[in-house]
């Protein structure tokens, strides 16, 4: 599944619907998927930022700052995923007693 990609000279994203849409057009709630999708998904693409590849400069910039954020989080999933759970078993123990 690819989440970014550059097509066009534009930068897109995967949208709710399937369809790919400008990165420019990009919601909260179309972030927060884009991140759901890269904790636990084990297999996704995103197209590597190339600032030659993509045209408009607005789409230069969001797109370089949604890659490399969502390539770091990829990068520290797991620690990420124990870290939540460890979180979460602190105060699960706390309200259980």
């Amino acid at each position: 599944m690819k989440l970014l990609r550059i097509n066009e000279s534009l930068g897109q994203f995967l949208a709710a619907d399937g369809d790919y849409a400008a990165i420019d057009k990009i919601s909260k709630d179309d972030l927060l998927r884009l991140i759901e999708f890269t904790l636990h998904q084990e297999s996704l693409e995103m197209d590597a930022y190339d600032d030659q590849a993509i045209k408009n400069q607005a789409h230069q910039v969001i797109y370089k700052s949604i890659f490399q954020k969502l390539n770091d989080l990829r990068q520290r999933r797991q620690e990420f995923i124990d870290e939540s759970a460890r979180l979460f078993l602190d105060e699960y123990e706390r309200y259980r007693e």
